[in-house]
């Protein structure tokens, strides 16, 4: 019956995800209902909407690729999170205390400010590359700081570390740009999805698919190093390999989601711990529930950050650093104990 229970809890999710669409999607300065939406939906497959022209592309062209880039970007983050946690087994890891975002930002804002901000949109493959190639040096120093046997006790701490050096580098490259430039990439660091489009929404949903793919399957080894590395090398799991290169796939990730739509921290925090605490603690159902809750989270932020403020929006980072850093002291206060 314990068994049971879990399942429900994540189908229970997994339906909101299904209705969460219809309501986020019908949000904004057109008045369009969820039944309209329902409707343009309908048209993909061939049928007839009945709705505008204007109406249809709005759904269709406009917002659905932003709920979808939305989903994929919260999904992506609380599976790094947990991976992160899960491989360092340390409750308050995440790709943004952890270096990983600061790193992925820094490598983006510099391949951007070479090319320009005009070709952003043009150069998405080369700001992936960039923000891969911060998050894997920012990996590097971290394990590096972290001392021989990467211990876990000081990985956090040199995350931490790092994060303030690649924030004062990329805050560096941004004093120097243009003003007009630095402004555009100031908004960009913060995060948004203004800029989603189905072009945009492929490679991320390519890697962040991937990436779960092979989370996955390495469930049961990644439960093993959950009882602790001696226990886990007496079940012939090679601990160092492995850390390392979940290491390697969550920065690949983040890089991705980053350099798609900028630096958005402590998600990875929180949906984890939310998870564990209402859905399952199987790591592989944590990482089912992690994607389906994370992305259903960022889709809702989202919408939050478009209809707070009249004719402006908010970037995402505002509104997760806001709530996550709430979380974080209350994970900090329950622990009571030095990080």
């Amino acid at each position: 019956m314990k068994g049971i229970i879990p399942g429900f809890r994540v189908l229970g999710v997994g339906l909101i995800l299904l209705l969460s669409p219809l309501f986020a999607v019908s949000f904004g300065a057109a008045d369009i209902s969820p039944g309209e939406v329902w409707s343009a939906l309908q048209a993909m497959f061939g049928a007839e909407s009945g709705l505008s022209p204007i109406k249809e592309r709005i759904v269709l062209d406009l917002r659905l690729p932003r709920v979808l880039l939305a989903f994929l970007c919260g999904a992506g983050l609380s599976l790094a999170g947990a991976v992160l946690q899960t491989v360092t087994r340390n409750p308050l890891a995440d790709p943004y205390l952890f270096g990983i975002s600061s790193g992925a930002s820094f490598g983006a804002v510099l391949v951007i400010a070479a090319w320009g901000v005009g070709g952003v949109l043009t150069g998405q493959y080369a700001i992936t590359i960039g923000a891969f190639a911060g998050s894997i040096l920012s990996v590097l120093l971290v394990v590096s700081l972290a001392g021989t046997g990467v211990q876990i006790e000081r990985m956090l701490l040199s995350g931490v570390a790092v994060s303030f050096m690649f924030s004062a580098a990329t805050s560096l490259v941004l004093y120097s740009s243009d003003p007009q430039a630095a402004s555009t990439l100031l908004f960009w660091t913060l995060g948004s999805f203004s800029a989603a489009s189905w072009t945009k929404v492929m490679i991320p949903a390519v890697v962040v698919v991937f990436s779960c793919a092979l989370f996955m399957a390495y469930a049961r080894p990644l439960r093993a190093i959950l009882a602790g590395d001696e226990n886990a090398r007496a079940l012939g799991v090679e601990v160092q390999k492995l850390r390392i290169a979940m290491l390697v796939l969550s920065s690949l990730m983040t890089a991705t989601l980053v350099a798609t739509c900028g630096g958005i921290g402590f998600v990875g925090l929180m949906i984890p711990h939310i998870v564990r605490r209402l859905l399952v603690r199987h790591v592989r159902h944590l990482f089912i529930g992690c994607a389906l809750l994370g992305g259903t989270f960022m889709v809702w932020v989202d919408v939050l950050a478009r209809e707070l403020l009249e004719q402006a929006e908010l970037p995402i980072g505002v509104i997760t650093a806001a709530l996550g850093s709430v979380f974080f002291i209350s994970v900090m206060h329950r622990r009571r104990s030095p990080i």
